[in-house]
């Protein structure tokens, strides 16, 4: 009887959390690194479904990266990067857009809908939904900083949130693979991280939330003690230039910045290896990770 009176206590707590979300936008960044391998089991695909049914409207921005890096070594296709973004020439950008949008994509659509969710697949170049420009790296490797052509990688330009407002009103969640279109026409492999906080924006999503493989932001990145669970933007360049935060946590970190003040409630950085991560986040009082405030 306990464990019924505590289940009920449960979504007693919830029930607040899920009224004031209710027909609210959640961009959801889904990183590759917190992906199961194909198979395994996923309890962000079961959270989302719950939202989704409780009125919400989740959005999903997927990554693929580790599954791009596995399909390129076995096509013999080798890897280089410039500034952690990765070198992409013609085959590297068959083979990542292949991947995204024709495994990774088709892989979260059909775990939503055997859970009994509805979903759309859809790739971020087709109706126009992001114009993106050519990105051009700087490499200091050959001595002075110098220009570095790093392939078909793109700087979003512009989002058209209407096809995605679409799907949302027809009860339908998003599933957005981050890739645009260039003004040659031709696909340009974008940041995910990214392209989520473009979306959100584009959006005025409720919130934006990125799921990631650590325990949100630390000030000692092997120390989980010392989460930082509330960050607000003045304070981001200083901790920038302190190091504090660095690495793969800059472009989340810019990401959710640049949303919060483009109109974005709060956005937020979770671990996605929590089962649950998503659920906790959204409907208890304690939460996880880090939020980014205004």
């Amino acid at each position: 009887m306990e464990q019924i009176i505590q289940k009920a206590a449960t979504l007693v707590e919830a029930f607040p959390y899920i009224r004031s979300f209710r027909d609210k936008i959640v961009v959801v960044k889904y990183g590759g690194s917190t992906q199961p391998d194909e198979g395994g089991s996923d309890t962000i695909l079961t959270d989302l479904v719950f939202m989704e049914t409780v009125g919400m409207r989740p959005v999903v921005v997927h990554g693929g990266g580790k599954e791009i890096s596995r399909r390129l070594e076995e096509e013999g296709v080798e890897s280089s990067w410039v500034n952690g973004l990765r070198v992409t020439d013609e085959a590297t950008m068959r083979v990542v857009e292949e991947t995204l949008f024709g495994v990774v994509n088709r892989r979260i659509v059909e775990g939503i809908e055997e859970l009994g969710g509805n979903a759309r697949g859809m790739s971020a170049k087709d109706a126009g939904i992001m114009r993106v420009r050519k990105h051009c790296a700087e490499s200091e490797v050959n001595g002075p900083t110098e220009k570095v052509d790093i392939g078909f990688v793109g700087n979003v330009e512009t989002i058209d949130p209407e096809p995605i407002r679409h799907a949302c009103e027809a009860l339908m969640i998003p599933v957005i693979t981050p890739i645009g279109m260039g003004p040659d026409g031709k696909s340009y492999n974008v940041n995910a991280d990214t392209a989520a906080g473009e979306i959100a924006r584009a959006l005025q999503a409720e919130k934006l939330v990125f799921l990631t493989d650590v325990n949100g932001l630390c000030r000692d990145p092997d120390d989980g003690e010392t989460r930082i669970s509330t960050l607000h933007v003045k304070d981001i360049d200083e901790l920038v230039v302190g190091e504090i935060i660095r690495g793969g946590m800059i472009p989340k970190v810019r990401a959710g910045e640049r949303s919060v003040k483009g109109g974005v409630t709060k956005t937020h950085i979770i671990d996605g290896r929590i089962p649950h991560s998503l659920l906790i986040e959204m409907f208890t009082r304690e939460g996880v990770g880090t939020q980014i405030i205004q």
